[in-house]
């Protein structure tokens, strides 16, 4: 479950990355210039940029909390054979802590922890909450990254290329506020927040983006 929530995760932030980096390249040479061409080139050539930069800087950050997991994993097993009584004192206040009785809190953790196999399972969960089954994968959420970034990328592109002359910078507008509306929209429902308050956030930055990055372009 924790692998498939960050892989949700990386990739709702990936595409509302992707959305914004590359409607900032793309208003920023629409303001400089009138070609087409040039245009899409820069916008393809940023979306594939950012969909790699972002899938890297995923992997690596997630391999960084991988290797943190598998420390703290060593640490405990380290620990019930150094420390048993300490740590199965944790298990005892854990379960206590949830109104358990102290006397059938030490029951459960006298079951636990007498089954090798479950002992340090047990003893994860409880200080960490983590699955020992079910390590974070660098790999997953780099790869859910990159898609998700080119995925949200070529909304405001498709809008730029395709729109009818004299309406690409209002097609990509809007393209990109429904896109980002979509991203934080998601992002509240994985994590817990409020939708409207995350979509209103959204649009917000999306149209400063946008802002910001068509009068650098015009300015220069």
């Amino acid at each position: 479950m924790d692998n498939w929530l960050n892989t949700l995760r990386a990739g709702v932030l990936g595409a509302n990355d992707g959305i914004l980096t590359v409607v900032g390249v793309l208003f920023s040479v629409a303001a400089a210039t009138t070609n087409s061409f040039t245009i899409f080139i820069a916008g393809l050539s940023d979306l594939l940029a950012c969909a790699f930069s972002m899938s890297a800087g995923e992997f690596a950050s997630v391999s960084s909390q991988r290797d943190t997991e598998k420390a703290v994993v060593g640490q405990e097993r380290l620990l019930l054979n150094t420390k048993f009584a300490d740590e199965k004192d944790h298990v005892v206040k854990f379960y206590e802590a949830k109104g358990v009785h102290q006397q059938t809190a030490q029951a459960i953790a006298d079951e636990l922890l007498a089954q090798k196999d479950r002992a340090l399972a047990t003893v994860v969960s409880v200080k960490y909450d983590m699955n020992l089954k079910s390590y974070l994968n660098p790999w997953q959420a780099a790869l859910s990254s990159l898609v998700s970034a080119a995925s949200g990328g070529i909304f405001p592109l498709l809008a730029m290329t395709f729109a009818p002359a004299g309406m690409q910078l209002l097609a990509t507008i809007l393209a990109v506020l429904v896109a980002v509306a979509l991203t934080g929209y998601m992002s509240a429902r994985l994590g817990n927040g409020l939708p409207k308050k995350a979509m209103i956030r959204n649009i917000i930055v999306g149209i400063i983006t946008m802002f910001i990055h068509y009068y650098v372009g015009k300015l220069f």
